[in-house]
């Protein structure tokens, strides 16, 4: 039996993630069952959409080797897009405040990256620029040092998941942790880019001076203030939720 590193190294992410997820909800003003069902029908719809988004643009290989294609890794930009979408369907019926859900998952979602980070260091699918720095890695089968990017990546995600946390447990306003979230991981995800090897399908043109990933990172940042806006905006009006919080109470 074969057990991918980078496989391993995505479940205990998950699971970590999982434990993490339910010691947030209180501080979020959740109920820790309401978060569990939330995160188990997100974590479903991301393996089913992502999947049936891979057999639908690769049909004929799945007739013929219907297996292999679905052991692939799927999940895409337009399937993370239809599990964000697919969630806040649920939560909408579900009447589950969409802001608290969002903070509750900011850390685990950080755990879950650094996980992730180094999944792709064990796996050498994520490569770094050559380097002769000390903390330089040989990653098969390329026979140069080049920067652990993944190693970066992953002190960044537990770095992020300690200070979401932290800020998830003192007084804040709905969405204000999600936004911290958004901004600290697009900073870091910014900064990494400058010794991860570029996109090799990037256009070479002046008007994509940045690297996709750069491009990607620049949004969560500008996404972070949105949210952090709209947070604000909902809770002006509310100072007694926010005497709450600061006391430490129970909403």
């Amino acid at each position: 039996m074969t057990l991918p590193s980078f496989g391993l190294l995505a479940a205990l992410g998950v699971m970590a993630a999982l434990s993490l997820a339910i010691r947030c909800a209180p501080f979020a003003h959740l109920l820790p069952d309401t978060l569990w069902n939330a995160t188990r029908f997100a974590a479903i719809s991301a393996f089913v959409l992502s999947r049936a988004i891979l057999v639908a643009t690769n049909f004929h290989s799945f007739v013929q080797y219907p297996i292999l294609l679905l052991t692939l890794p799927s999940l895409t930009g337009v399937g993370a897009i239809m599990t964000a979408i697919a969630t806040v369907v649920y939560l909408q019926l579900r009447r589950v405040p969409l802001l608290p859900v969002l903070d509750a998952w900011a850390a685990p979602a950080a755990l879950l990256w650094g996980f992730l980070a180094l999944g792709h260091l064990a796996a050498g699918s994520d490569p770094g620029l050559p380097s002769r720095a000390p903390w330089a890695v040989r990653i098969q089968p390329d026979p140069d040092l080049q920067q652990p990017v993944g190693f970066f990546a992953a002190l960044a995600g537990f770095a992020i998941t300690i200070l979401v946390f932290r800020h998830l447990r003192g007084p804040h306003a709905d969405g204000h942790t999600a936004a911290l979230a958004l901004l600290l991981t697009g900073a870091a995800q910014f900064l990494l880019s400058f010794v991860r090897q570029p996109y090799p399908y990037a256009p070479d043109a002046p008007a994509f001076p940045l690297d996709p990933i750069q491009f990607l990172a620049l949004g969560m940042v500008l996404a972070a203030g949105v949210l952090y806006l709209v947070a604000s905006a909902r809770t002006s009006g509310k100072p007694d939720l926010l005497a709450k919080a600061a006391a430490g109470e129970a909403l």
